[in-house]
Parts: structure tokens; C-alpha cells; sequence
């Protein structure tokens, strides 16, 4: 059966805006353009000027999210939208809203759950100072601690299926949502994919609500936030080897005196070294006991997941679980 022939998946393009009046109308014609057969909906977070009645009259469908925060849009909308394929990138017109397609025939040709929009760029603009080198550091501690990574981990442009939507628990609050989304697929060993999409210098009068050092390291919390919750062994006996090695170091001299004198006489040495021994067994028991609560947790998300078709189920039976 070929494409045409199938049945359309329903697209919802999502926007999460924060005063973005001056880029809105751009963002959105492009995503009306690019995918004719698409509902473009709009999420104002708590704008102070005239984003929402801009998108509106361009044709999309205005909602509001009153928490502040784009992890709080991005629950709202994942909890609200129901659709088989989303589209979601920022409403600052610089992402190219004319590689969606391509995103999405990617997605459902080879059965993704989610392909990662990674920005490329030649105009320095793009980027505000230290974005490019944070990420790229971001990246790389991603890499480290779970052992796989995207190339551009923050990118907000992103195509999921509906079980990836319907499945994940959103727990950020503000701009470290990208972070959680990546390694929520990564945990969950889903199917994803990353295709490179050009990648331009805010519009005039656009500018970018992302503090270099604070969101920076509102994310670095984030990625260790997760890495404790869903690596706990490895989190907590890193902890205790580390105590266990400073208790060894701390009792070698403690050992020699006592060989050749038969004493101890730093006795509140010896009794920290004890210590330090007795929390870093604490600590690799309480990574086990962890261990076994993350892997039935993991079950019940996959299970949640698994209760949703495939991307490209809707062409031969229609959309829903």
C-alpha cells in the first residue's frame, strides 16, 4: 500500500511562546506551509505583548499556560493535544520549518519515535555567546553517563510518535525539558533518529529568553538529577568508592604505626576511617535497593508505552492506542 493510498496520520505542530510577537507570524506560516495538513497550535506562556493575538490571526490555535515555564508548556501540551505524529520547535522563527516533512516521512518510514532537528548553522548570530561550547559540554556528560547522546542534545525542533508523547512523564519546570525528553528515549532505549536541519538568527526584535549560566545549570541539575534516578548503582557506589578510598588513604599511616608499635594513637583518626567505611557500604546497598525500584518503575513506563501503536500503524488501521 503506498502512502497515498494509506491513511493520513493527524500532525499537530506545537509551539510553546514566551513574547515572541516579532517572530510568531513567521513561525507559523512556515509550519502552515510546510505541512498544509497540519493543526498548528500555540501555547502563550504568560506573554506581555501581543504574541497570542499574532498567532491567532495567522491561523493557529491559541491556549495558555499560566505556569511559567517551558517544561510546564510542554506537559500542558503533551497532556492536552491529541494527534498520531508532533511536531514542536520554538516560535522564534529559527528553526527550518521546511525540513518537517522530511522529519516526519523520517520518523514513519523507519518506525522512530522521535527525530531530533540538530541544528546546523554558519551564522555565528544563531547562537548567543557560550551556547555552542555549553552544549557541546552538555553533550558530552550526557554521553558519559548513559552511554549513548544526540549531537545536539538541546535542540527544541523534535518529531515524536504518539506513545512517546503519551508515556512520558514530564518532570522539568523550565528549559532543562529538552534534556529530560533525551534521556527519557535514551533510558527507554526507544528508536531515534537525528537529521541535521538548518538553523538561523532570531528576526529582529526577537530575543532569547535562555540565561547562558543559569539554564546552564538548571540542565547540568538535571542531567545528575536523572543520572541518581535512573543510574543509582553507578551514582551511589561512585559515592561510596570514593568514601572507601579515603578511608583506606586515611588508615595506611594508622596501619604502619600500629605495626611497629603495637598503638593507635590517632583514635580519632581510626574512628573516621571506620566511618567513612561503614557509609560507603550504606551507600552501595541503598544503590541496590534503588536499583530494584528504578527497574519496576522502568517496567510500568514501558508497559504505558508499549499500550500505544507503532508510528506507522496508523496507515493501515487508523489513529489511537
Amino acid at each position: 500500500m503506498s502512502r497515498a493510498q494509506s491513511q493520513s496520520p493527524r500532525i499537530a505542530v506545537i509551539i510553546p511562546c514566551y513574547n515572541e510577537e516579532a517572530a510568531i507570524e513567521a513561525t507559523v506560516a512556515g509550519f502552515r506551509a510546510a505541512l498544509p495538513g497540519a493543526t498548528v497550535f500555540v501555547y502563550d506562556n504568560n506573554s506581555r505583548d501581543r504574541t497570542g493575538h499574532v498567532a491567532r490571526a495567522s491561523g493557529a490555535i491559541v491556549r495558555v499556560e499560566r505556569m511559567q515555564g517551558k517544561g510546564h508548556v510542554v506537559r500542558h501540551m503533551f497532556a492536552d493535544i491529541d494527534a498520531d505524529i508532533y511536531v514542536m520547535a520554538d516560535g522564534d522563527a529559527t528553526y527550518d520549518a521546511a525540513a518537517a516533512p522530511k522529519l516526519v516521512a523520517m520518523l514513519l518510514d523507519e518506525q522512530l519515535d522521535m527525530v531530533v532537528g540538530a541544528r546546523q548553522s554558519e551564522v555565528e548570530e544563531a547562537y548567543r555567546p557560550g551556547h555552542r561550547f555549553g552544549n557541546a559540554m552538555l553533550t558530552g556528560i550526557l554521553a558519559r553517563i548513559f552511554g549513548r547522546t544526540f549531537t545536539d542534545v538541546l535542540s527544541g525542533y523534535r518529531v515524536f510518535s504518539r506513545r512517546f508523547v503519551k508515556s512520558f512523564p514530564v518532570l522539568s519546570t523550565g528549559f532543562e525539558i529538552e534534556t529530560e525528553i533525551s534521556v527519557h528515549a535514551l533510558e527507554m532505549r526507544m528508536p531515534v533518529g537525528e537529521m541535521m536541519t538548518a538553523y538561523v538568527a532570531r528576526p529582529k526584535g526577537s530575543v532569547s529568553k535562555l540565561s547562558t549560566f543559569r539554564d546552564g545549570w538548571r540542565i547540568l541539575h538535571m542531567i545528575l538529577t536523572l543520572f541518581r534516578t535512573e543510574k543509582p548503582i553507578q551514582f551511589f557506589g561512585a559515592i561510596g568508592g570514593a568514601l572507601a578510598v579515603s578511608a583506606v588513604l586515611l588508615a595506611i599511616p594508622l596501619a604502619i604505626t600500629y605495626a611497629e608499635t603495637g598503638l593507635v594513637p590517632r583514635l580519632p583518626t581510626a574512628l573516621l576511617a571506620t566511618g567513612l567505611v561503614i557509609v560507603a557500604f550504606l551507600c552501595l546497598f541503598t544503590g541496590l535497593i534503588l536499583d530494584t525500584v528504578v527497574r519496576g518503575r522502568r517496567e510500568t513506563r514501558r508497559l504505558a508505552y508499549l499500550s500505544y501503536q507503532p508510528p506507522d500503524a496508523v496507515r493501515e488501521t487508523g489513529s489511537g492506542p
